[in-house]
């Protein structure tokens, strides 16, 4: 029995049952006693962590297979299983799931007063969902948790939400999310239908008429583009941004944002090759117009998260260019980018949250000065202004640099309008520093100043230290995910 009990929870099975259980433990513990209850919450997260070391020791990146594989009879009758597995791909976005989530929790300790072990229940479900997420290798099981990721984060926007229309701002954020995943729910059935499983492994070696996969990936694009966000889908962002609390839109900026362009990869490019080439074109130019139209609507924004919200559409808009440039160079850019854009655009959420704690505003017209009054503030807050706009030395830099190269091989034209996005990127980088940090103080509207105390500094130095890393050193990131990114290439035929 026991023989039999180790060999089901082998592996990785404690990635996804330490989120589960320390989720449920809090339940059982009144609310008055809150230290016990935000304890309990960041060790399971802690623990939770402590698997990417192992994750990274043990993987093979000689093989283009997923690894650490766990398989569960779901609903056996229709051949549906709970198929979970890691490549190149899916493991960097794993490691920065576990990275971020305890920092959320350190985010929240002072403010969580009100509902703690609520909090707690919410965030750790919130990080069950998208490991699993990222480890699933079945389409209706993929559909199934990201449209569940929504829930606990409707709830920490209309709970611990930070003004009056933080309840439309989560309206907003979970209707747009569900109802662009309908069409991808009646595409998985056809799937269904078609095929009698949904395993990818197996939905990888079936071939789809040209029409069928068009039909297909248009059903699948619904719902991965609302995820990215794609212009014009993208209204329910930075919306959602503003009212969320800080850990929300670290989290939203660090890893939502991600299920979309990840949906992109494991399923879309590699099932629905002929598609892919097909609507390339639409992707290309989409894309381009929200690059340039978003980096313009940021220099227009008075709120220093919608700045940052519209700088997430740009940035993300630009890894869809990488991923549908369809060579190792682009899809490898646009891989490397989105965990670039996880570390600098939550770090920067971090900052407007540190000025929000102090001075209850995020209103770019008042601040100014900051300079004189929060020194170290200022040079962390430069740093992170300087990785958004790909300095080289920080973790953006390969990632475009990767994407420009990929996109001008495929198109001249769609890489010229990426780099003016990314000169225009720098154009509001700067303005937004220039404007909150130089100038003179405005003690009429600011009164009370500090630097960040030695809890906020500790959880802005993982954040320099992973930017860093990937910016000098960033070799070891393309040797992990390199035989997946060819064998994704190479499957599709786009070489």
């Amino acid at each position: 029995m026991l023989e039999h009990f180790c060999e089901c929870y082998s592996d990785l099975s404690g990635l996804i049952l330490c989120p589960v259980l320390g989720s449920i433990t809090p339940l059982f513990i009144p609310n008055s006693r809150i230290r016990p209850i935000r304890l309990i919450g960041l060790c399971a997260s802690l623990i939770t962590f402590l698997y990417p070391p192992v994750l990274w020791i043990q993987f093979d990146p000689s093989t283009a297979k997923s690894q650490f594989v766990e398989s569960l009879r779901w609903l056996p009758y229709e051949n549906i299983h709970f198929y979970l597995g890691i490549d190149g791909i899916s493991l960097f976005f794993v490691i920065l799931t576990t990275f971020l989530i305890p920092i959320c929790i350190s985010v929240g300790w002072s403010g969580m007063r009100s509902y703690g072990k609520e909090y707690i229940t919410a965030s750790l479900i919130r990080e069950f969902l998208m490991i699993a997420v990222f480890r699933m290798l079945d389409p209706l099981l993929f559909y199934v948790l990201p449209e569940s990721v929504p829930i606990p984060m409707f709830i920490i926007i209309g709970v611990w939400g930070s003004r009056q229309r933080k309840i439309k701002a989560a309206y907003q954020f979970f209707l747009y999310t569900l109802l662009g995943s309908v069409f991808m729910l009646l595409a998985i059935l056809l799937i269904l239908l078609q095929t009698g499983t949904t395993d990818l492994q197996i939905l990888l070696t079936t071939e789809f008429s040209e029409r069928r996969q068009i039909f297909l990936w248009i059903a699948f694009f619904a719902s991965f583009a609302v995820k990215v966000p794609m212009v014009p889908v993208h209204i329910w962002l930075p919306e959602a941004h503003v009212e969320a609390p800080t850990a929300g839109s670290v989290i939203l900026a660090g890893i939502l944002l991600k299920l979309g362009t990840y949906g992109f990869l494991r399923f879309s490019i590699p099932m629905f090759p002929e598609a892919t080439l097909c609507f390339t074109p639409f992707i290309y130019t989409l894309s381009a117009i929200a690059i340039i139209y978003t980096s313009l609507t940021t220099l227009r924004q008075i709120d220093l998260k919608k700045i940052i919200a519209y700088s997430s559409v740009a940035h993300m808009n630009l890894v869809t260019i990488g991923m549908f440039s369809l060579n190792i160079q682009g899809i490898g850019g646009s891989i490397l980018l989105m965990l670039s854009h996880g570390l600098v655009s939550s770090a920067l959420f971090l900052c407007v949250g540190v000025l929000y704690d102090r001075h209850k505003t995020r209103l770019v017209r008042y601040y100014g000065g900051l300079v004189s009054t929060m020194p170290n503030f200022s040079t962390i807050f430069f740093f992170f202004t300087l990785a958004n706009m790909s300095l080289p030395g920080t973790s953006s830099f390969i990632g475009e640099f990767l994407i420009l190269v990929g996109a001008f091989q495929r198109n001249s034209l769609v890489a010229t309008l990426a780099a003016l996005g990314m000169i225009l990127g720098a154009a509001y980088s700067l303005w937004l520093y220039n404007r909150a940090v130089s100038g003179n103080l405005k003690p009429d509207f600011l009164h009370k100043f500090s630097d960040p105390n030695g809890r906020e500094v500790s959880i802005f130095i993982p954040f320099l230290v992973g930017v860093v890393r990937m910016g000098v050193h960033p070799k070891v990131f393309p040797d992990r995910m390199h035989t997946s990114v060819s064998n994704l290439v190479q499957h599709g035929k786009f070489h």
